[in-house]
């Protein structure tokens, strides 16, 4: 399972993250820097591997629609990195529905321009009969919506993603019961913010995702 931390310019942060083979993840609502980390064993700088976040959950923190002027701006700066993100989450609104869905596939081939994979987030009164049309090699789920709904849906969803073959992903994941939900869930990848902001929780939360499963995924 691959870990994401929500971007830091702090370098006592990046070199654990770096350490430990975090990438970074670097949301439109933040700085747009991609970073690097100083290898312990060689000295040698080495950049982060990234992917991408639209920000909705920024914007709906803070009561404001999702703000797709900045995200066009944030396309067109991803467009210019010299290695491109290795996902990208579609543009969204938290807890939308199907609202929300529309949004995303109205985005869908734009934003596969920019990344070789995108991520649909599914919220709140999505179902697998709405998503299962669009989903596939390119096309995975990022597990949004609010936060009750996101935990009692997680294995539903990580088994539709096994079932369709597409990457699974488990956003806003800070302790080490999420992370033991999502590995039972069999998802691909997490991100958090808990790594980002606290170096010394590193180690643990780090070893909870490299953990497996102690109940066994599901193949």
């Amino acid at each position: 399972m691959m870990c994401w931390a929500s971007r830091t310019g702090t370098r006592r942060n990046l070199d654990a993250l770096g350490r430990h083979g975090w990438g970074l993840l670097i949301s439109r609502a933040g700085v747009w820097r991609v970073e690097e980390w100083t290898c312990p064993a060689t000295g040698e700088r080495i950049r982060f591997r990234i992917v991408a976040d639209n920000g909705a959950w920024s914007d709906f923190q803070t009561g404001q629609e999702f703000d797709e002027e900045a995200f066009e701006r944030f396309l067109i700066w991803l467009s210019g990195l010299s290695r491109p993100p290795e996902w990208l989450v579609l543009p969204d609104m938290v807890a939308g529905g199907l609202r929300s869905l529309e949004l995303s596939t109205r985005y869908l081939n734009r934003c596969l321009s920019v990344a070789p994979l995108v991520l649909i987030a599914v919220q709140d009164g999505m179902e697998h009969a709405d998503l299962a049309p669009l989903v596939g090699p390119n096309v995975g789920i990022f597990l949004g919506g609010s936060t009750e709904w996101k935990l009692a849906r997680m294995a539903d969803w990580g088994a539709f993603c096994r079932e369709r073959g597409c990457h699974y992903h488990v956003a806003r994941v800070n302790t080490v019961r999420r992370i033991r939900m999502a590995h039972a869930a069999a998802a691909d990848s997490i991100d958090g913010t808990s790594a980002t902001r606290f170096a010394v929780t590193l180690p643990m939360i780090d070893a909870a995702a490299r953990q497996p499963d102690l109940f066994g995924r599901a193949a």
